[in-house]
């Protein structure tokens, strides 16, 4: 597999996608990665006995996410958006994990 090209040299929309899937392979990845992490916390949560949702880590995760979107760049208000689902799903998985759900 060739590595996929910067966007402003992609000269087709092939190239395009492919950089596209390439990097959608990498988000996968990194999401597997994330949810190890929530699966350990869910192990030390059930250890202490905390809940899976707890409202402060969720406000700084997101206002974290939003910042270094303003550095990169990006709409915050949009990966506010993103990171919230993303929260969403890592507290249902640790719900689950601690036979919440």
């Amino acid at each position: 597999m060739t590595t996929p090209k910067k966007p402003h040299d992609c000269s087709s929309m092939e190239e395009v996608r492919s950089g596209i899937d390439a990097l959608d392979k990498k988000l996968v990845q990194l999401f597997k990665e994330r949810a190890a992490f929530i699966d350990r916390a869910t192990e030390l949560k059930q250890g202490n006995g905390w809940p899976a949702r707890i409202p402060e880590r969720v406000e700084e995760v997101v206002v974290n996410a939003r910042r270094e979107a303003e550095v990169q760049g990006l709409d915050p208000d949009l990966i506010e958006k993103l990171w919230r689902q993303v929260i969403d799903w890592s507290i249902d998985r640790e719900e689950t994990g601690l036979g919440r759900k």
